[in-house]
C-alpha cells in the first residue's frame, strides 16, 4: 500500500510536534504534515523524562537566542497552542538557574557573562560572599564564585509542553501516525518515499529527521552518517528533612545538578566522556547515586547529608558527537531530508525556535525569524565544532 503526504516527520516527540505545529500555523503552507510516531504513549521516549529545564545562560549567541524565544512563546503560549480558548499550562517555574564556580573556573564564569549581557541575558555575577548570603544552606568554602539567571530561567512539565504542542498540530490538520518506519527511498539526491515496519510505502515532498535518540538509524536509511548517538542520563529524587528555601537549578562545579520539584528534589550528574557509551537501555545503576552523587550533596548543601532517595529513572540524550549542539537543516546532497538532531539535552527549551526554523527552512528555503545556519550539516563533515563554554 502506498500513501502520498507533502511533509513526513519521523518522531513525534516535542522537537517533531513543534515542527508539525509551525508548519501547519503557517498561512504560507497549504500541504499534508504526517507525524510517524512508534511510541504514542512516550514513556520511553527523551521528551516524557525531561527534567523540562530552560536556561539562558550558555556561550553560544544562537543558543542564548533560541531560548529567548523560548521565553516569549511560553509567555504568550495559550495564544499560540489553546485549541478552545482554555488557558494552557505547562507549570512554568521561573527560578532561575545557578552555576557555581572554583577559582580555575572564573575566567569561563566570566566570559560566559560578556557573551550573555551582549545577548540581553539578565544575569548577575556573585562572590562567595554573595553565594552565602543569597543562599545560606549552601556550603562556599571552596567557591569563588557564581553566574545566577535573574530572569527568562526556570523548568515546565516537558509533557504538557508536548501534548499541547501535539494536540495544536493535530486541530491544525496534522495527523499521526501510530507506526515505526523502517526505511527511506531516496534517487536523484531526494527522499522520495518512508517505508514503514508493515511494508506501507508514504510518499513525499520532504521528510524530516526528529527522530531523537533514532536520529543516525533514520539517516543511514539514506547513506548517511550521522554522530548523533543515543546516551544514557540517570535522575534521581530525593526527600530532605530540613527546608531549603528558595532554591534555584543549582550546577555544582562537579557537573551534580540539583533542583526542587514540589517537595522533593531532582539531582543528576553526566559521566565522564571515557565512561559514557552509547546505551539505549534503561537500566538503574544506584551505585553511581551512592559513590558519587550523595557525596557531593551532602557537601554541597549540609541538609543534604540527611536525605532519602525516593526514586530513579533513565532517560536518553541524542548525543552529538561533535560539540553536543543540534543539528538542524537540509542535507547538502539530499535536499528535502531535513535534519532536527542532536541536541544533547537541550531540545525541550530550544523546541519552538527549532520547530519556527524547520518550517521556515521548508517553506521559503532559508532561515527568516532566526538564523542557525551555524548549526547546518556541513560542520559535521568539516568538524568545524561549535564550542559552547559551560562552567563544568
Amino acid at each position: 500500500m502506498q500513501i502520498s503526504q507533502d511533509i513526513v516527520i519521523i518522531g513525534g516527540g516535542v522537537i517533531g510536534s513543534s515542527i508539525a505545529y509551525f508548519l501547519t500555523v503557517s498561512d504560507d503552507f497549504d500541504g499534508t504534515v504526517t507525524v510517524i510516531e512508534k511510541d504514542p504513549s512516550f514513556e520511553f521516549g527523551s521528551t516524557g523524562r525531561s527534567w523540562g529545564g530552560v536556561r539562558q545562560q550558555f556561550s553560544t549567541p544562537e543558543n542564548i537566542r533560541m531560548s529567548q524565544y523560548a521565553q516569549e512563546f511560553l509567555g504568550n503560549i495559550t495564544r499560540h497552542l489553546s485549541t478552545d480558548g482554555a488557558p494552557v499550562n505547562v507549570a512554568y517555574v521561573e527560578r532561575g538557574y545557578l552555576f557555581l564556580a572554583k577559582d580555575w573556573q572564573i575566567p569561563v564564569l566570566y566570559g560566559n557573562h560578556t557573551i550573555q549581557r551582549g545577548e540581553g541575558v539578565e544575569v548577575g555575577l556573585l562572590d562567595a560572599d554573595d553565594l552565602a548570603r543569597g543562599f545560606p544552606w549552601l556550603n562556599v568554602s571552596d567557591l569563588a564564585g557564581g553566574s545566577f539567571g535573574l530572569k527568562g530561567e526556570g523548568w515546565l512539565d516537558a509533557y504538557s509542553l508536548h501534548q499541547a504542542f501535539r494536540k495544536k498540530a493535530i486541530s491544525q490538520g496534522a495527523k499521526y501516525l501510530t507506526a515505526e518506519a523502517a526505511g527511506l527511498t531516496c534517487d536523484k539526491g531526494q527522499v522520495l518515499a518512508i517505508t514503514l515496519s508493515d511494508g506501507t510505502e508514504i510518499s513525499c515532498g520532504a521528510v524530516v529527521n526528529a527522530a531523537g535518540p533514532a536520529a543516525s538509524d533514520v539517516a543511514a536509511w539514506a547513506g548517511i552518517d550521522l554522530a548523533v548517538r543515543s546516551r544514557k542520563r540517570l535522575g534521581f529524587s530525593f526527600s530532605c528533612r530540613e527546608s531549603i528555601d528558595h532554591c534555584p537549578l543549582v550546577i555544582d562545579p562537579s557537573g551534580v545538578h540539583f533542583r526542587p520539584e514540589g517537595q522533593q528534589f531532582l539531582v543528576g550528574c553526566s559521566p565522564d566522556p571515557e565512561n559514557d557509551p552509547d546505551c539505549t537501555d534503561f537500566e538503574i545503576d544506584y551505585g553511581w547515586f551512592d559513590e558519587h552523587i550523595w557525596p557531593i550533596l551532602a557537601h554541597r548543601v549540609p541538609a543534604f547529608e540527611a536525605i532519602k532517595l525516593e526514586n530513579a529513572w533513565a532517560g536518553h540524550y541524542a548525543y552529538n558527537l561533535l560539540d553536543q549542539n543540534a543539528v538542524l537543516g537540509p542535507h547538502p546532497d539530499i535536499r528535502n531530508f531535513y535534519f532536527a538532531n542532536g541536541f544533547s539535552g537541550h531540545g525541550l527549551q530550544q523546541s519552538p525556535a527549532v520547530g519556527r526554523a524547520i518550517a521556515e527552512l521548508i517553506l521559503f528555503g532559508g532561515y527568516r525569524s532566526l538564523d542557525l545556519s551555524r548549526f547546518s550539516f556541513s560542520r559535521m563533515v568539516t568538524e568545524k565544532a561549535i564550542l559552547e563554554h559551560n562552567v563544568v
